[in-house]
């Protein structure tokens, strides 16, 4: 039997899963129990995935605690395709949508909500690299608004927050991609809430979108039919072959999340490992962090050297060292250690043991 080495994966996502769930995954690969054929050739009609999908969604409503009057939806494309969906259905009436620049993905998600309608920037940290999020008094918020949109962790600058800004009744929708599940969400203060699950929730290909019911009265007719909310709602995400492995694996990780204890006992091991990092990024100031200390990501941490030069150097002992993954985003350059929910905290001690040795030997 060959022996397999797992090396610690630091990267944005896909991430790493948890080792149980690729067990399962391994196992039932070949035929699913009970059923006689791989999750890879079930078909999406069968009873046998509708309850894959069902359970699913029912752990998903268990994990965040979502209210009966909001819908979830399995969809594919990504959160680049929520950047045209969410305008195309909710911007509406020739209103305006308020959009807070705090991040890479916040502006391409203004860009694509330029071309729906009209959008205005309530606050924007563009100026500072997006290195600290807009402040509630920043907020400049437009009365009436369709909605305000946020994105609550900034995978590439290593941004997260930790309250929810205030927007009035106002609906709020959250891009929560790279922090979705990693604590508990208040599902009541949102109207929409979108994360693809290569993260934190499984491999990718699946969007999981929950939407609160009043909002699909705005996806209007005339929207392309894979475009529309409410047809999406309609049809149980199943108006069309849904990504069948994505969806069967992202269940499995509800599953195993819901074992741990569900989502305050994951907040407190993902705050343990982030608080264990950025001790180390802090302690003598050979590294340095790129995010304000008082908005610091819990997922995506971010730090420099002193040259660029010394950064590629610990890049490349870092993957000799089998610690994968720690280059920044090209945009943003240094380095980035994604630390989401089924990374183990051994492997943030075994990056801050490297970080160490490596002081010691470029000091």
């Amino acid at each position: 039997m060959t022996t397999v080495h797992r090396v610690y994966n630091f990267s944005a996502g896909p991430a790493m899963l948890p080792v149980s769930v690729l067990e399962q995954v391994q196992r039932d690969l070949l035929a699913l129990p009970g059923v006689g054929m791989s999750i890879l050739e079930i078909s999406h009609r069968s009873k046998a995935f509708e309850s894959i999908l069902e359970q699913a969604e029912a752990d998903i409503r268990t994990l965040a605690d979502i209210p009966s009057n909001y819908k979830v939806l399995f969809l594919q494309g990504g959160a680049s395709l929520q950047f045209s969906m969410v305008p195309m259905n909710l911007l509406t009436d020739s209103r305006t949508a308020d959009y807070i620049d705090a991040g890479s993905w916040s502006e391409k998600a203004i860009k694509e909500a330029r071309r729906v309608g009209s959008v205005n920037i309530a606050a924007s940290t563009k100026a500072e690299n997006y290195s600290r999020l807009p402040r509630q008094d920043e907020l400049k918020l437009t009365p009436g608004a369709a909605y305000v949109h946020m994105t609550s962790n900034n995978t590439i600058e290593g941004t997260e927050y930790a309250t929810l800004p205030d927007v009035g009744d106002v609906p709020l929708v959250s891009d929560t991609s790279s922090d979705m599940f990693s604590k508990p969400i208040d599902v009541r203060r949102h109207a929409l809430i979108y994360a693809g699950a290569q993260k934190n929730m499984g491999p990718a290909g699946v969007t999981v979108v929950i939407i609160r019911d009043d909002l699909l009265s705005r996806s209007s007719k005339t929207l392309p039919t894979m475009l529309n909310y409410a047809v999406h709602a309609e049809n149980r995400s199943l108006y069309n072959t849904p990504p069948a492995f994505a969806v069967y694996t992202l269940g499995l990780v509800m599953k195993w999340l819901i074992a741990e204890g569900g989502l305050r006992t994951m907040a407190a091991v993902n705050a343990r490992k982030a608080s264990r990092l950025y001790a180390e990024i802090d302690r003598t100031g050979f590294f340095r962090g790129t995010a304000h200390a008082d908005c610091r990501s819990l997922m995506n941490v971010t730090f420099r050297l002193r040259t660029e030069e010394l950064e590629k150097q610990f890049i490349g002992q870092s993957q000799d060292a089998g610690l994968d993954g720690l280059k920044g985003h090209r945009s943003v350059g240094g380095m980035r250690a994604s630390i989401y929910n089924a990374f183990p905290e051994a492997g943030v001690e075994a990056l801050v043991q490297f970080m160490r040795e490596f002081e010691r030997t470029h000091g």
